[in-house]
């Protein structure tokens, strides 16, 4: 008996084997052969609630195969709505040696030899299984999101101070407990400022690093260690003002890489139409993170205590981190999960996208600092800048000081005009790439138009601001001013790729390094002019005095870049005709792959005649695992 059980039981044990041997070969079938049933995507969903479960399983299941399928199968792999013709991303407006090439997409398209895929890709691919948004959009979102954790970082210290040396009271304004932090206000300028004495430093270093390594690893790696340094500031606060200092400056220090390395990732992924949509997406970041950076700062040192907004912004950036190393890439030819189609739009319409890197030795200088249109983005960077960290250090200080509101209340109210800007400056990108892709205005005009349009508004409602005494007229006319600033950011914040791709994240760190200066120099400033508080009359005169100042400063940046700019390419900024290709050549044979960054495509007559004696091997139908002897996909 026991002998027949002990046989059952072995028995048992291998058919279980089996059943999960054939279990995997079935979920592996499953995922390289994946197909939408076409019959659960239309059915009816069953009235019981047993059937609706099942059938709301199945059509989840069937979606993120046939996502799958799209990905890693050939059949529909460019049936995709971003899938454009490469002419449709050039530029006609500026003259180029692209305006006169054919660019339209070949009837049958070469297939790639992807990158290595990563352990993560073997379980989780890097999109989105629920959409088919482009990768180019992907990478916009992203940075996007990043922007919005680094600028409620910067919140944090402008929202904390108030509570950390504010005493509290009493409905009837009596005190009932003296302030935990005795700072004066030239100690909070400086630790407002202390950010930017790092920033300004790594500005110019980044642009280079951003040529040099791997543009969205630098960016990444910036928000992230720049969390880890917010989690610290509330121990450096304990300690004193000068060891916040200190953290605010290594801040500084990592997050000066940002702007250049942002503008490295679209010098690959932005087609020249797409610049201003894409640019301006991934930095309205910057203004939707001063719109709940502001808030959430107010509400969680109110509500809990002046440490919970470093804590919140410290945990966000580091799960931030862990989406961006899973989805973002360095350029289209590395990404492992790009349509061919949208690899081919985005590198044709580009161009020069295999063109020397610049280096410190290979920039042209003398003609970089001699250029009149560099320096109108130089201009129109500190003009923004200074009114853009006034709102931000020291917005909530305002509404307390001249309003009497709340740190809750006031930080609320600041963060509207930002919401505005947030949704102005991708609707402004948009409008710019559609005037410049029908033709309507040239890119310069474009520009202008954007720039000097937004920067006037915005000083003329500044002068508002400063004027009025009525807490509603203020608060419109805020609003007004920085939306009106939202168009600007189309103008001058893109200009970098227009005048000089090749060199746009170092001029990003040129013209934000400048730019940084406002950030120093504006609080500290507007402390000094705002540090008597003997008369409410006299406050009032004070306030009004710092926004004359950065109306003052915006229509010089208007006059200065309406004369200077330009959105034509410079000539010192032109590749050498010899050096610019395509990552993927469709007029030359590889042996059934385009060119790719990955792959050496330079083999010789020799070894390509020896490839075409061979046996002709089985073809894959995945375009992403073909020729891969060491992909798990094909084991």
């Amino acid at each position: 008996t026991s002998g027949g059980e002990r046989g059952s039981s072995g028995t048992r044990r291998e058919a279980g084997m089996s059943g999960m041997t054939g279990m995997q070969a079935g979920m592996e079938a499953a995922f390289n052969s994946a197909q939408l049933d076409d019959q659960t995507a239309h059915q009816e969903c069953p009235e019981d609630v047993k059937g609706a479960l099942m059938f709301k399983l199945r059509s989840g299941i069937s979606s993120v195969s046939g996502n799958a399928n799209r990905v890693f199968r050939r059949e529909g792999a460019y049936d995709r709505y971003d899938l454009k013709d490469a002419n449709e991303g050039v530029d006609k407006t500026v003259e180029n040696d692209l305006t006169e090439m054919d660019l339209t997409n070949p009837e049958e398209f070469p297939e790639l030899d992807r990158p290595p895929l990563r352990k993560i890709d073997k379980y989780c691919q890097p999109e989105c299984p629920c959409c088919n948004i482009s990768k180019r959009y992907t990478q916009a979102i992203l940075v996007m999101i990043g922007f919005t954790i680094s600028f409620g970082i910067r919140c944090n210290v402008g929202v904390a101070t108030v509570i950390m040396t504010s005493n509290k009271t009493n409905s009837e304004g009596e005190v009932t407990e003296i302030s935990e932090f005795h700072w004066s206000p030239e100690t909070i300028g400086y630790v407002d400022a202390s950010f930017f004495w790092g920033y300004i430093i790594t500005q110019l270093p980044g642009g280079f690093l951003a040529s040099k390594f791997p543009a969205n690893r630098l960016f990444g790696t910036a928000i992230f260690l720049s969390s880890c340094l917010n989690l610290l500031i509330p121990a450096a606060s304990l300690a004193g003002s000068q060891a916040v200092i200190i953290v605010r400056v290594f801040q500084g220090l990592v997050e000066g890489v940002t702007y250049p390395s942002c503008h490295g990732i679209w010098r690959w992924w932005a087609p020249p139409l797409e610049r201003s949509r894409l640019a301006t997406l991934a930095l309205a970041g910057s203004y939707g993170g001063a719109v709940l950076g502001m808030p959430i700062s107010g509400y969680l040192a109110e509500g809990i205590d002046w440490y919970a907004p470093f804590y919140f912004y410290g945990c966000a950036g580091i799960v931030w981190y862990m989406f961006w190393l899973w989805l973002s890439f360095e350029k289209p030819a590395t990404h492992p999960s790009i349509s061919p189609r949208e690899q081919l739009y985005i590198e044709k319409s580009l161009g020069d996208s295999k063109a020397k890197q610049p280096t410190i030795s290979s920039t042209p200088w003398s003609k970089v600092v001699s250029s009149l249109p560099v320096w109108a983005i130089i201009v129109a960077n500190f003009a923004r800048s200074w009114t853009f960290y006034l709102l931000l250090i020291t917005q909530p200080k305002y509404f307390k000081e001249v309003f009497g509101m709340s740190v809750a209340k006031g930080s609320t109210l600041a963060a509207i005009p930002h919401l505005i800007m947030t949704i102005i400056v991708p609707l402004g990108g948009q409008l710019a790439d559609y005037l410049r892709r029908n033709e309507i205005m040239t890119t310069t005009n474009v520009r202008k138009l954007f720039n000097c349009g937004g920067f006037g508004g915005e000083a003329l409602f500044l002068i508002v601001v400063g004027m009025t005494r009525d807490k509603l007229t203020a608060v419109i006319a805020l609003i007004i001013a920085v939306g009106c600033s939202g168009f600007a950011i189309s103008g001058f914040n893109v200009n970098h790729l227009d005048i000089a791709p090749r060199y746009a994240s170092i001029l990003m760190g040129i013209s934000n390094g400048v730019g940084t200066l406002s950030g120093m120099i504006c609080p500290i400033t507007t402390e000094q002019i705002t540090k008597n508080h003997s008369t409410k009359e006299e406050i009032e005169s004070e306030w009004q005095t710092v926004f004359l100042i950065a109306s003052g400063i915006h229509f010089f940046g208007v006059i200065f870049y309406a004369i200077f700019a330009s959105g034509e390419i410079q000539d010192w900024a032109k590749a050498d005709p010899t050096e610019e290709n395509v990552e993927m050549d469709i007029e030359k044979p590889t042996n059934g792959y385009g060119a790719n960054l990955n792959v050496d495509t330079s083999a010789n007559e020799a070894a390509e005649a020896e490839t075409m004696l061979q046996p002709a091997s089985q073809a894959s139908a995945n375009p992403f695992t073909s020729g891969q002897t060491s992909n798990p996909f094909r084991q």
